[in-house]
């Protein structure tokens, strides 16, 4: 089931949340911490389709509730008798309230600053509480933060178990609690309206991530990145996964260090992860092996496991070169339209390091700058580039601009990048921000350059992703799909 928690802070407005929140879920979660008047709570709750859990929360539990603890145990008396299926109550509150009528009660255990430590003993208590659901809610930035949440929901307890991460790896933690068999996984009714900061939507759930179908035997793939290149990645795939009736999804992960990261990535069966360009240097050193640009660009937008162990692959070079050189006018195998053109790369990480590889074996000649001028130089010196510093760069006449970022800011130094850059009868492909358009991009094409399309160099990408990790095409509708916002 899913859970959508309402915090209305008018009576009237709550009956309109309640009812919104009954279309789209199985549960919803009234909560009562932030109404400013005192509300009549079977009033409230009459008009709902689906069961209806209530909580009220002091502030130390993360909710909102700012009157004395008698008026919240008051205000929990009287939602009980109004016949809620459910009622959350920490364990002292749960000493304090008996149970009445048909309504369950969830235990909930809260920590909003670190892991509990010890949750078998939390299971002891609730048993004492008279629990019959008990509830786990910590922070969960990273994926040994919620590591302890997933083994308490992931085992066979005497009473099931619900969880709610705090924070970005709180989605992660959904989703394997849908495959564990959680009994219900929380998300808000739309951004704004969230319980909990980082807590995902139900629409995310379901148009990114299809939910739904998740089960015990859905084999997850990571992916470590965020922003909207991380959002389009999962949709497509997910998309392509379902469209291609594979019991696959993505599942969003991020990571403090990488020494317990495989032993977690083998309890958990994930056979590969997928990085965005931000975090591709992380998962790259992940594996013991990779290819060829993977290994001297010590970047890698995929690691799959395999028998001997975890391999680093770097594809986007590839669906970014095919493309800027489809723009130059290839039109067979022996075309080499890069040859002898003089091409700027903008940046200094691996994504720029794989391009400098490819476009060198396609005999470009290529220079990089970068506001780290440091590590340009250094990135130069190993790669036999030319290196511009930041301050000959507008002097400098190239054919073709790579940005792999589109700022010069590094350290104290804070310096966009000059439309000036851009000439009439450039070619330009900005990598930044794809698969949107950075505002160079939308400037380079008003000024007359030849513009790599951003879109066309990601789905070429995610084609060749999707071939590496299922050994088959990707469905053009997924794109259709995933694309759609």
């Amino acid at each position: 089931m899913i859970c959508i928690s309402v915090t209305p802070e008018s009576r009237q407005l709550a009956k309109v949340d309640i009812y919104n929140a009954a279309n789209q879920c199985d549960l919803v979660e009234v909560c009562l911490d932030r109404l400013v008047k005192e509300p009549d709570v079977k009033d409230m709750i009459s008009g709902s389709k689906k069961p209806v859990l209530i909580s009220c929360r002091p502030p130390e539990e993360g909710g909102k509730f700012d009157g004395t603890e008698e008026e919240r145990l008051a205000l929990l008396r009287q939602a009980i008798i109004a016949g809620p299926d459910y009622v959350e109550l920490d364990p002292a509150t749960a000493m304090k309230i008996p149970r009445f009528g048909k309504t369950q009660r969830v235990i909930s255990f809260a920590s909003m600053t670190r892991p509990l430590t010890d949750v078998d003993e939390a299971f002891e208590e609730a048993a004492r509480c008279k629990g019959d659901i008990v509830k786990f809610t910590w922070p969960t930035d990273v994926l040994e933060a919620a590591w302890p949440l997933l083994a308490a929901v992931s085992q066979k307890r005497l009473l099931p178990v619900v969880g709610l991460g705090l924070g970005r790896c709180g989605l992660t933690f959904s989703l394997l609690g849908r495959k564990y068999g959680s009994p219900w996984i929380y998300a808000a009714l739309e951004k704004g309206m969230e319980a909990f900061p980082g807590q995902p939507t139900v629409g995310e759930l379901d148009d990114v991530y299809r939910w739904r179908q998740v089960d015990s035997k859905t084999r997850f793939i990571g992916v470590v990145g965020e922003g909207v290149i991380e959002h389009a990645i999962s949709k497509i795939l997910n998309a392509a996964f379902d469209l291609s009736g594979m019991n696959t999804r993505c599942l969003p992960l991020d990571f403090s260090s990488l020494d317990q990261l495989p032993k977690m990535l083998d309890i958990l069966k994930v056979p590969a992860i997928i990085a965005t360009p931000l975090a591709g240097r992380r998962i790259a050193g992940l594996a013991a092996t990779g290819d060829e640009v993977a290994t001297a660009a010590q970047y890698g937008d995929v690691v799959i496991k395999t028998g001997n162990g975890w391999q680093a692959h770097n594809l986007v070079w590839k669906s970014a070169l095919r493309s800027l050189e489809a723009k130059l006018g290839k039109q067979s195998a022996e075309d080499r339209p890069l040859d002898k053109r003089n091409t700027m790369i903008i940046g200094s990480g691996g994504l720029a390091i794989s391009m400098a590889h490819g476009i060198k074996r396609r005999q470009g000649l290529v220079s990089i700058c970068a506001g780290d001028e440091v590590e340009a130089q250094k990135i130069a010196q190993s790669s036999e580039l030319r290196f511009v510093p930041v301050a000959k760069l507008y002097e400098t006449l190239v054919d073709v601009i790579v940005l792999t970022t589109n700022t010069l800011d590094f350290g104290s130094k804070k310096s966009a990048l000059n439309p000036s850059l851009l000439r009439q009868g450039m070619t330009v492909m900005d990598l930044s921000e794809m698969p949107g358009e950075s505002r160079y991009t939308r400037e380079a094409r008003d000024r007359g350059c030849k513009v790599v399309e951003p879109a066309e160099i990601f789905a070429d990408y995610l084609g060749s992703l999707f071939k590496s990790l299922t050994g088959q095409e990707l469905p053009m509708e997924a794109f259709a799909q995933g694309l759609s916002d």
